[in-house]
């Protein structure tokens, strides 16, 4: 699992639209990572619309919000536009995995992204991983206040 005060590992993933996005190209602001299991299973739906509803406290921190999976960007694409997502949504399908290996939140027996987030500073510096069960809904309550707390640049 990434280390808290580490260096995020850096990434090229491909969005919903098929364009690829690196972690760099968001430097200088932070960086929610919120990698989720499966797109339209019922906790992954549920934890992407509690995100949706409010994006004003990503906003209010000038944060932006990647949330990934190793589904593929159709897939990824086709679950956005039913649930009206407006936020970046990456596909981490192949190589299978290989950016959640990265960031330790892999499940070699689910083959899939673990329930985790992960909020990365202005700088790509790791400030705070927390995580779910797989079969529970996170806790958001925590975010905030990490949003709240992150070095200003």
């Amino acid at each position: 699992m990434s280390d808290i005060g580490s260096a995020a590992p850096d990434f090229s993933l491909t969005n919903r639209d098929g364009e690829i996005r690196t972690l760099a190209q968001f430097r200088g602001a932070p960086v929610v990572l919120v990698f989720f299991p499966f797109a339209f299973s019922p906790i992954c739906t549920d934890e992407l619309c509690h995100l949706q509803d409010h994006t004003d406290t990503f906003e209010e921190f000038g944060a932006t919000v990647l949330c990934v999976s190793t589904d593929s960007h159709h897939c990824l694409d086709a679950f956005a536009r039913q649930e009206s997502y407006d936020f970046e949504m990456l596909s981490d399908h192949w190589p299978h995995g290989e950016v959640a290996r990265r960031y330790g939140v892999f499940d070699e027996q689910e083959g899939c992204a673990r329930r985790h987030t992960i909020t990365v500073d202005s700088q790509g510096v790791v400030r705070d991983v927390s995580a779910a069960d797989m079969t529970e809904s996170r806790s958001w309550e925590r975010l905030r206040t990490v949003l709240e707390n992150l070095p200003r640049s």
